[in-house]
């Protein structure tokens, strides 16, 4: 299978990288048999996070026999060392190992640096001396974060959102990463769901030979078309040029990405879900999403207070409480068509 080299780490991996926030949703059973088809078929990058609830135990149970074959990314939100040494042990226990290949400080609203008074940069050297950790890096939603990461020398890889839809500014930093010989490790390859060619999203991807994507993979079927793109890879011909162009032309601009960091809403709105709705009305539909269930989840959209406190914690600078309240509006006359349509 394709590899590449993870940067300044000289770790070789496959070019596709297993995402497995998803896997938190599926059963034990399902997991652990998606995760060893995934090395069974030579996946060797695992990426997971202490806040993915169930997802680094699963990886232990599913991959510990393999451990030596394989590298293992996790992440810590920690804010203060304390915390930072707890969410390494019970990392580590979880994925029943004694060492993490690559540890990430998982998108803080600083870029941690020695003597910054937190302890943090101090805490992952610390780690790195008794073995627990092989490389540090940074995952972030922030592009000054992420700059002032790559500026400082400090990281081995940076995690940020990159796809189709990315701007000049996100293209910018992948070829600032290669210039500092820096992994680029790129999250949201499919747009949190937005995008739904994954051949268009693989090939595209593709042409960035610093760039490894991890695929978000809940369900065997997702897993195995990667893996038919592992031995057949898609290029980017006209077939996938005009599918490129096209949600480029249909999503660029303010939209959801559904990371969030907005969240908790003091009301109790499901932002990540309900501020893109109409985008996913549109590109993935689903029953699911007209359930009652669903239904009051829009409904609580009624309830904003209109604190902005989501606006201020939006990485991107959306208006978010303006994307909540077009959202409902489109979602009140989807629900009125499809009434229509049933009588």
């Amino acid at each position: 299978m394709a590899q590449m080299r993870l940067g300044k780490t000289e770790l070789l991996v496959d070019r596709n990288g297993f995402g497995a926030l998803p896997i938190q949703r599926a059963t034990l059973d399902n997991s652990i048999k998606i995760l060893q088809k995934a090395y069974e078929n030579g996946i060797n990058f695992f990426d997971t996070a202490r806040f993915y609830t169930d997802s680094e135990e699963k990886i232990g149970q599913a991959l510990s026999k393999v451990r030596e074959d394989i590298f293992i990314a996790t992440k810590t939100a920690a804010v203060k060392e304390e915390s930072f040494w707890r969410d390494l042990e019970t990392s580590l226990n979880k994925l029943k190992t004694d060492y993490i290949d690559l540890y990430q400080f998982h998108n803080p609203s600083f870029c941690p640096k020695p003597g910054d008074g937190t302890g943090l940069y101090e805490a992952m050297c610390k780690a790195r001396e008794q073995g627990k950790i092989r490389h540090i890096g940074i995952t972030n939603h922030r592009l000054a974060v992420a700059h002032e990461a790559i500026d400082s020398g400090l990281y081995e890889t940076l995690q940020f959102p990159f796809c189709y839809l990315s701007t000049e500014k996100e293209l910018d930093l992948v070829r600032k990463c290669k210039e500092a010989d820096m992994g680029f490790i790129a999250m949201k390859a499919l747009s949190g769901g937005l995008i739904t060619n994954a051949r268009a999203a693989y090939a595209y991807l593709a042409q960035f030979d610093n760039v490894l994507p991890i695929w978000g993979i809940q369900r065997e079927h997702e897993l195995d078309e990667f893996l038919s793109f592992s031995s057949n890879p898609p290029t980017l011909e006209k077939e996938l040029l005009d599918v490129i162009n096209h949600d480029r032309d249909e999503l660029l601009g303010e939209f959801c990405r559904g990371c969030g960091y907005c969240m908790p809403c003091p009301v109790g709105i499901e932002i990540n879900n309900c501020a893109r709705m109409s985008l996913l009305l549109r590109r993935s539909p689903s029953e699911l999403q007209l359930t009652p269930e669903a239904q009051q989840k829009m409904k609580k959209i009624e309830d904003c207070l209109h604190c902005n406190q989501c606006k201020t914690k939006c990485p991107y600078g959306l208006d978010t409480p303006s994307l909540l309240r077009k959202n409902y509006e489109d979602y009140q006359e989807v629900l009125k068509d499809r009434s229509k349509v049933s009588v």
